[in-house]
């Protein structure tokens, strides 16, 4: 494809039952009215989706929670939806995989004009229907049907799983760290060695 370029690209409609669909079909058909869809994409920033999305869940009235992205939003999909249910403890989770067909459009480059010889043949293009992977993640306050495909119970144990820190106590420049004081005093200075005065 080095002799192509794209000129456009658009989202074809696909088929595939209930794990695929178009862009407006989403694949969980049974939500409720208040629920927030949050659409991840490449260039989004995660801080961002994740401050609205921790001020939506905050509010009664929201109960649930959509992530989905697309293609190479993926990754930053299941980012965003694992840290939001680290900051909620509780929330039950419900993950399907889906994709979208997107036409691309491609064009030939014009060949280089070589003196005496005008351009020949227009550009040719080329279509091409291309399958991209998406992911949806729903994570619901409410409990969900756990017989489901992709359900995840809330985690019984929320927060990271660290070991507790070791207490530390700070020193001041030049002191000895612990266990170091006494055997720096128990040794004799160099030339004070057990000499007898009366020698």
């Amino acid at each position: 494809m080095e002799n192509f370029r794209k000129v456009h690209s658009e989202e074809a409609s696909a088929g595939g039952g209930p794990e695929g669909g178009g862009p407006d079909s989403g694949p969980f058909a049974d939500l409720a009215p208040g629920a927030v869809h949050m659409r991840v994409k490449e260039g989004s920033k995660i801080r961002n989706l994740l401050a609205f999305a921790t001020a939506s869940m905050a509010q009664p009235a929201t109960r649930a929670i959509v992530f989905s992205g697309c293609g190479r939003a993926t990754t930053k999909t299941v980012t965003c939806a694992e840290i939001l249910k680290r900051r909620l403890a509780g929330l039950h989770q419900v993950t399907r995989l889906r994709y979208r067909s997107v036409r691309e459009v491609w064009q030939s480059l014009p060949p280089e004009p070589t003196p005496g010889h005008p351009p020949k043949e227009p550009p040719a293009s080329l279509s091409v229907l291309k399958n991209v992977p998406g992911l949806a993640i729903l994570l619901s306050k409410d409990a969900l049907d756990p017989c489901q495909l992709g359900y995840q119970p809330p985690d019984p144990h929320p927060g990271p799983s660290t070991l507790p820190a070791v207490p530390t106590s700070k020193r001041i420049r030049g002191e000895p760290a612990a266990g170091e004081g006494s055997a720096k005093r128990s040794q004799t200075e160099p030339g004070t060695g057990d000499k007898n005065p009366t020698a």
